[in-house]
């Protein structure tokens, strides 16, 4: 499989950017996609907060298997941070992650208040690309505030956002500069957050039906009707028959059968799935 590899240049100015406007917040939001919460972790986010307080939101929680979310919550939660588990375009998200962000800073919250001091509390939102940090704050502002969209980098410069009690500072999404894992890394590919166009899909599209073989086979077998496991090509071909993708001569298309597999799972058609367990993340969120 192609080693897949993506840092634009404007990251590592935003990380810098980010850097020099961390004194100004009283923590950070830190965006995660809970699909795969291990592959959305940049640890250069986490941190760049040092001892502040952090929130990580398990985003596009409707798309992910419910019960590998809730063990990520307690995963992370075991090992000091705040999680709450959202999908942020639900009416219900805002109200839940601001009851959230008055838990993790009520310490500072009661401080203030013995000195007499009212001011907004400052957090910084955080992530990799595609994520869904701006869908995040629009949630906690209940309007479009920021700018969102479904393409990896859709934030490039930082925007304060004031809200009733809150003042949220949105950054570009940023990668980590190199992906050591390389299933981690094709992870973000499948669920968008790696420019498409420096992607393989047939690779991508292969190891996603390797990897749901073995953990969702009811999913694709309901989905795509598949009886045939043996190889990814094999369960490829049935994905493209099945969509009625084939060309002259009767042979599967697989170019244009790989794009509608993964637009299938980022759509969230072939069923609530989260491509990383738990158990085998145990540690993952240490300090």
């Amino acid at each position: 499989m192609k080693h897949i590899q993506w840092f634009p240049g404007h990251m590592t100015k935003a990380m810098r950017m980010m850097q020099e406007n961390v004194a100004l917040v009283d923590g950070g939001i830190v965006v995660l996609d809970a699909r795969a919460p291990a592959a959305t972790l940049n640890r250069k986010l986490v941190r760049l907060f040092g001892a502040k307080p952090v929130l990580f939101v398990l985003n596009k929680a409707d798309l992910a298997d419910d019960r590998r979310t809730d063990g990520f919550l307690n995963e992370i939660t075991k090992n000091g941070f705040f999680a709450a588990k959202c999908s942020a375009t639900f009416s219900s998200a805002g109200k839940q992650l601001s009851a959230k962000i008055r838990e993790m800073l009520s310490d500072k919250i009661e401080k203030d208040a013995q000195k007499g001091i009212s001011r907004p509390l400052r957090l910084m939102v955080a992530g990799i690309p595609n994520a869904g940090k701006s869908t995040v704050i629009n949630a906690l502002s209940g309007a479009k505030r920021a700018v969102t969209g479904d393409k990896a980098g859709v934030t490039r410069g930082k925007q304060w956002i004031r809200l009733s009690g809150f003042e949220l500072l949105d950054t570009p999404g940023t990668m980590p500069p190199s992906f050591e894992n390389q299933t981690l890394a094709r992870h973000l590919g499948c669920i968008g957050s790696i420019n498409d166009d420096i992607l393989d899909f047939y690779d991508l599209a292969c190891g996603l039906l390797e990897e749901l073989k073995e953990e969702y086979p009811e999913l694709l077998k309901s989905r795509y009707g598949l009886e045939d496991f043996s190889s990814s090509a094999a369960m490829l071909e049935g994905v493209c028959r099945r969509r009625g993708l084939i060309i002259r001569g009767g042979e599967a298309d697989t170019e244009r059968g790989t794009r509608a597999l993964i637009d299938d799972f980022r759509k969230g058609r072939i069923g609530r799935i989260t491509l990383e367990n738990p158990v085998n993340y145990v540690g993952y969120f240490k300090k």
